[in-house]
């Protein structure tokens, strides 16, 4: 299934940016999990667009729980979340139907669909599907956190300012989630400055966030080709932004010598744990115990407002290209509460796959 993941918790995203709604399934979730709108609009509303660094297309995401919700819960049956989009301008994409935008899934889909995909505001493959992935991770992520997983994402670097990264994972996962963007506090203010200074010269930038999970039991995951970090990467590479990712210290790690890279093993309070987590909660495609630490790459928008050479690849000639319309100067900021959900989603999944359909809603 092209637009799904997952083995016993299978969740399929749907939808056009400029469409009638997009949305989400999930399908193999247990019976009895609490399902919180008000958790639901919340998280939609950290994903929504806030300021002058953000788009000004704003949705107002009234979600509808079309099936697989009764009285409060989930039935155990496929849970469909629809989200209309109420907010769309398709004239400002009429003279680009033909015309691939630079870094944008245009021509790609042009190569795969022969012309009869929907263009507007990037159809299938924009930013807007990721509505629905922040709302079904609401549900997951809550039924995680009766588990006592944690799970948060925050912007590690972005237009030359770096923040903290994690250390204390539990308790930092708390800091970001009370605020929209790092866990230092003034850094807020100089993010979206760099922010608004690429939007000033009709240019954009990107950055790197990170996401902490604390809490995972030890054996999760699996060797080899459905190794824990295998299975993250692969749903973290359907968001159109990330270009790259790396667990613990990642790339780090190929300019250490083993007695720097290795975390070493003890024992405290009864269970095993390591010194450092160097290697970000993971060995040999399988939780450790310790927290699951991974960055993301985000590349630039690729919506920019400069001249940019480019191509209609119907006529099959050249042209420029100078975009308008609303657009991201970023998408730093709205991506983090979007990995946290795609990453809940798929630790249900995983959960699920190790301990049986029904540990979640388990006591």
């Amino acid at each position: 299934m092209k637009n799904s993941i997952g083995k016993s918790v299978i969740f399929t995203v749907f939808g056009e940016s400029h469409g009638p709604a997009v949305g989400v399934v999930l399908d193999g979730l247990a019976p009895g999990l609490s399902v919180d709108e008000s958790y639901i609009a919340e998280q939609l509303s950290r994903r929504r667009p806030s300021g002058a660094a953000d788009t000004a297309r704003v949705e107002p995401d009234r979600f509808q729980l079309v099936s697989g919700v009764y009285r409060g819960h989930t039935t155990g049956t496929p849970l469909t979340i629809l989200i209309p989009n109420e907010n769309v301008r398709s004239a400002d994409y009429g003279q680009l139907e033909h015309v691939a935008r630079p870094s944008h899934a245009d021509y790609a889909a042009q190569a795969k669909y022969h012309g009869w995909q929907d263009p507007r505001g990037g159809g299938h493959f924009s930013g807007r599907v990721t509505a629905g992935i922040v709302a079904a991770g609401a549900i997951c992520r809550q039924a995680l956190e009766r588990k006592g997983i944690r799970l948060g994402t925050h912007i590690l670097r972005c237009g030359g300012v770096e923040d903290a990264p994690f250390t204390d994972v539990a308790s930092e996962i708390g800091r970001i989630e009370a605020r929209r963007f790092p866990l230092i506090l003034d850094l807020e203010e100089a993010v979206e400055a760099a922010v608004l200074a690429a939007k000033s010269e009709q240019d954009s930038i990107g950055g790197v966030v990170q996401t902490g999970i604390c809490g995972l039991p030890a054996g999760l995951g699996e060797p080899w080709f459905d190794s824990l970090e295998g299975v993250l990467a692969r749903a973290m590479f359907a968001l159109g932004g990330v270009k790259g990712i790396e667990f613990g210290d990642g790339f780090g790690l190929s300019a250490m010598r083993g007695s720097q890279a290795n975390d070493p093993f003890r024992m405290q309070d009864g269970r095993v744990v390591t010194a450092t987590n160097r290697n970000g909660g993971i060995n040999g495609g399988i939780t450790n115990g310790m927290p699951v630490v991974f960055n993301l790459a985000v590349k630039p928008t690729p919506s920019i407002s400069r001249l940019q050479q480019t191509v209609d690849f119907v006529e099959g000639k050249e042209v420029e290209l100078a975009l308008s319309g609303r657009h991201d100067p970023a998408i730093i900021r709205r991506i983090c509460p979007v990995v946290t959900a795609l990453t809940a989603v798929v630790l249900c999944d995983q959960l699920a796959l190790r301990f049986g359909t029904d540990y979640l809603a388990q006591p």
